[in-house]
């Protein structure tokens, strides 16, 4: 998240912004107690809340400048898969109508008494725009990651909303917890949370319901979660054992850091073992809550955060779930790891496996070994306007075509004069993806 008082909401919730490197000894989250999931119930603060300053806005700085999902390749990727039939949420400050976000569901309000279509923060508008926000050629260059994809806005904190007669913030993990569990059960096959509680692992903090709450969406709804790495800041206890949740459940949460533009890890990346993968989260553009606005600064502070990598990511998710809507979440999670850019290594805590690459995550074809693989041949890519159906290279598909380049290649030989006898006949396979 940025690292302004707006953009660390959450360290005014209780949920605070991760500060301090976690140490190798990191300790590991409590055993899942399936019999602490939040029950069923409609959204609501859990006390009567006003609201204590003025809503914040988003601005527009220096047109024309390179955002952060120019290196991704979108064009190519959105030939294979724009996202279409997923639901993601996005539970954070809410998420404020917007022109550019259409079909925005309203999926519960746990700081006031809306629906999760108010946005006072403007934090939760800026992700939902990196997620799905539909392009607008006329308007800018600017469109989410997975742009035919429905956002479900859910409200869970607020740093410009309290409790009555307490100081300004509401957020903390237990309403985390139930606002998983609401996405969930609203058909969400993406959750998005854009928020780090970091603690030292002697604090007491009690995450349990979380973690059920992580489990149940996983498991019996078949959600793919992803969760921020967190920023270094002040405020979390230097030193011994820490607790960085919801990361550390990383059976089921994807945990993302943030790089820049050359893929270089983010200066105020919180590292740890839960990181699991990167992408680009400096150099922010996306949706203001005003009109039809787009903004790269909140409370004039240029936008940068994990909070604004994660949903790069929650976005390839809902990609690679409308290409291979029959994989379990465990099997999205896999592939974006396995076809991500890995540092020196295979891995490490700053990066994980390293930063995405969407349209290798939408083509290579990924080994038991965990190794990627090139295909042996292009994909067939589908018109543009419409959702393709998976369609991974067949065995038979690649003996073809290796048979034709050997067939080609005799028949030059003959026409040349030149003898096969005595060398081997050199040939290739075209692939998609990256060097």
């Amino acid at each position: 998240m940025p690292r302004t008082r707006i953009a660390r909401l959450v360290a005014a919730a209780t949920v605070a912004v991760a500060t301090g490197i976690p140490p190798a000894n990191a300790v590991a989250p409590p055993p899942v107690d399936r019999t602490l999931l939040p029950a069923p119930v409609p959204a609501a603060p859990a006390h009567p809340t006003v609201q204590r300053a003025v809503c914040t806005v988003g601005s527009l700085g220096e047109g024309g400048r390179p955002t952060q999902l120019d290196g991704l390749d979108l064009a190519a990727a959105w030939t294979l898969s724009r996202g279409a039939g997923q639901r993601v949420a996005v539970i954070d400050t809410g998420v404020a109508a917007h022109r550019r976000l259409p079909g925005l569901i309203g999926g519960g309000d746990y700081v006031s008494t809306g629906d999760g279509t108010r946005d006072c923060d403007g934090h939760g508008t800026l992700v939902a725009g990196i997620i799905a926000a539909a392009p607008d050629p006329v308007a800018d260059r600017f469109s989410g990651v997975a742009p035919s994809a429905t956002v479900i806005g859910i409200r869970a904190s607020s740093a410009r909303f309290a409790a009555r007669g307490d100081a300004p913030g509401i957020g903390d993990v237990d309403t985390l917890a139930k606002a998983v569990r609401t996405a969930a059960d609203l058909g969400a096959s993406v959750i998005n949370i854009s928020a780090v509680a970091c603690r030292p692992a002697n604090s007491g903090l009690d995450d349990r319901a979380l973690g059920a709450a992580l489990a149940y969406a996983v498991e019996v709804k078949n959600s793919v979660i992803v969760a921020a790495a967190g920023n270094l800041d002040d405020g979390c206890g230097a030193g011994g054992p820490t607790i960085v949740t919801p990361a550390w459940y990383d059976d089921y949460v994807l945990t993302v850091a943030s790089v820049d533009a050359r893929g270089v890890a983010s200066a105020f990346t919180l590292p740890g073992p839960w990181v699991d993968v990167a992408a680009p989260g400096e150099a922010v553009l996306s949706l203001s809550t005003v009109g039809d606005a787009t903004a790269d600064t909140l409370d004039g502070s240029p936008l940068h955060g994990t909070s604004f990598a994660a949903p790069v990511v929650s976005g390839l998710a809902a990609l690679i779930r409308a290409r291979h809507p029959q994989w379990t979440p465990q099997q999205v999670m896999d592939r974006i790891k396995t076809t991500a850019h890995h540092p020196p290594g295979g891995r490490d805590d700053v990066v994980g496996a390293g930063v995405v690459d969407p349209l290798a995550a939408l083509t290579f074809d990924v080994p038991a070994s965990g190794i990627p693989a090139r295909p042996a041949a292009p994909l067939p890519r589908p018109a543009p306007d419409s959702e393709p159906a998976a369609a991974p290279a067949t065995p038979g598909l690649r003996a073809a075509i290796v048979g034709t380049a050997v067939l080609l290649a005799l028949l030059l030989a003959a026409v040349t004069g030149r003898a096969l006898s005595g060398s081997e006949p050199r040939h290739g396979s075209a692939a998609l993806g990256p060097d």
